[in-house]
């Protein structure tokens, strides 16, 4: 999908002059798979617009176990870099699990666009909300769920996201053991 059609799908930006504005301020960008868009604990200052391909978020522990959090098929807006950024430093990694396209902005010109234009600003924080919403569900699915509801919960929440991650990477993402996903998902052939 292209940029201008991305855009112009927000019931915020009806005003082509708001999407144009949003346009002029964007870099494309083309990324092959395995590269990273930004690294945890490294400067990071740009808010992301997936327009194809496919993403997912990460973060990494000191011992260098690496946990996902965050999955991305475009096209769809990447967590908002206030959301994933801390003192200016990624908070996560970003890498492409396919070749990608996207559209990249500076997270502080943004800020700037959303202080002049009603439109622009209420787009932002409609993705910022969404988001948020977002990261407190599967809060809730990790504290509240067990493992087989975890998977059920994920089917329904990211539809046929099965087909396009590893398995390795929904099992991290659910806080599960790629052993214990592939039981669940054995089980029920049964």
């Amino acid at each position: 999908m292209d940029l201008r059609t991305l855009l112009r799908q927000s019931p915020d930006l009806t005003d082509g002059d708001c999407v144009d504005v949003l346009m002029s301020h964007c870099r494309s960008q083309c990324v092959k798979k395995a590269v990273y868009l930004t690294q945890q604990e490294e400067p990071g200052n740009d808010e992301f617009i997936l327009l194809d391909g496919c993403l997912t978020s990460s973060i990494c522990d000191r011992d260098g176990k690496e946990v996902c959090v965050g999955f991305y098929v475009g096209p769809c807006i990447v967590t908002p870099n206030i959301a994933r950024t801390r003192d200016g430093a990624s908070l996560v990694s970003i890498a492409a699990t396919t070749d990608a396209s996207l559209a990249r902005i500076d997270s502080d010109l943004l800020s700037d666009l959303m202080l002049t234009s009603e439109p622009i600003r209420n787009w932002a924080n409609a993705i910022l909300r969404d988001a948020l919403s977002r990261k407190v569900d599967r809060e809730w699915c990790l504290a509240a769920l067990g493992g087989a509801e975890r998977l059920s919960w994920f089917r329904q929440e990211f539809p046929g996201y099965e087909n396009i991650f590893t398995h390795a990477l929904i099992a991290s993402f659910l806080g599960i053991t790629p052993v214990t996903m592939s039981r669940l998902r054995a089980s029920e052939k049964y």
